[in-house]
């Protein structure tokens, strides 16, 4: 069901003027990771980054999730096992090029990353040519606890096929950002990073609770990263989250939250014109960071870092750019 929250959300994908409508001639389907979704509008080809998946093993693999076959995008470094994990959880635009990148940026870190096709029951946003339309075909459509049970598929594999139980962490942008908090809520993962993700809003039958009412319940700390210029997601919501992790337990009371003034929604996004290079690379090696300190990173680091960042460990970040 169409609801304020996700007009809020198409509000922040969308520059300002109607939405662009493009043509489902503007792409071709043939895998997951192939493409940019049309809905997403014109690819920014001069920050548009591709990462190189020289050493890796990617590609789609199937997922078995309660008889349900998901289609995910694998990306790890070719002959290793015992691999750290990382779920990269799409934007609403599904697992298209710049999603199965972001995955081979973990895998050239050393990490065994899948990229999972969350809205397979109920459509491929590479269908749609606008935004309005994957909102109300597909996003507003998709049950939270669906989503929960995929994941989970998708850490079940991952430990049966190269990865290393007890080191899995999980990110997400936009629509992921939001699943995210609400995964970390839900599994026994390590860590979790929610980029831009919206945290709190309408409730219904598909989406029960939103991230702030899941922030006392966190089974992994969140490190959430965020615009000061998002039109969709407040600095007043953000502060209401960061009062309710303050009250939570252990992993609540660990999480942060970065907020980038200069930057607004999808600032990561390099295809998109909502690229901001300066947050994205901060906000990278934060997440390398964090994932490290909680014990989700590779044992060897034998790949150079992606995404123009330095190594990204603990120590060498500056202070957090404040709060807008």
């Amino acid at each position: 069901m169409w609801n304020a929250d996700l007009q809020s959300e198409w509000n922040s994908l969308t520059r300002s003027g109607p939405d662009p409508g493009f043509s489902r001639r503007d792409f071709v389907r043939t895998a997951l990771g192939v493409g940019f979704a049309a809905a997403a509008g014109p690819v920014v080809a001069q920050t548009a980054i591709e990462t190189s998946s020289e050493g890796l093993l990617v590609g789609d693999v199937q997922v078995d999730s309660a008889g349900q076959k998901i289609p995910v995008y694998r990306a790890q470094p070719k002959g290793k096992s015992d691999l750290p994990v990382v779920l990269v959880v799409s934007e609403i635009f599904g697992v298209h090029a710049y999603i199965a990148d972001v995955a081979r940026r973990f895998a050239q870190q050393g990490y065994l990353a899948l990229a999972p096709d969350l809205f397979v029951r109920q459509g491929d946003p590479m269908a749609y040519g606008s935004i309005a339309e994957v909102m109300s075909q597909i996003i507003a459509k998709v049950p939270d606890a669906q989503v929960m049970q995929d994941l989970d598929a998708c850490r079940t594999w991952a430990q049966t096929n190269g990865g290393r139980a007890g080191h899995v962490g999980v990110t997400g942008f936009c629509w992921g950002g939001r699943i995210v908090w609400l995964y970390c809520a839900h599994a026994p993962v390590q860590a979790g990073v929610a980029w831009y993700g919206r945290l709190v809003g309408h409730t219904g039958p598909l989406t029960p609770r939103n991230p702030i009412d899941v922030a006392k319940d966190l089974k992994a700390p969140v490190l959430g990263l965020y615009g000061g210029k998002d039109p969709g997601i407040t600095l007043e919501s953000i502060a209401q989250m960061r009062n309710a992790l303050a009250g939570g337990d252990a992993a609540a009371r660990a999480s942060d939250i970065v907020v980038y003034p200069e930057a607004g929604h999808g600032f990561h996004a390099d295809y998109r014109p909502s690229y901001n290079a300066e947050a994205a690379k901060d906000g990278w090696a934060r997440t390398l960071a964090w994932l490290h300190k909680h014990e989700v990173v590779a044992l060897e680091a034998e790949f150079p870092p992606q995404d123009g960042t330095c190594a990204g460990l603990p120590g060498l970040l500056g202070a957090s750019p404040g709060d807008g």
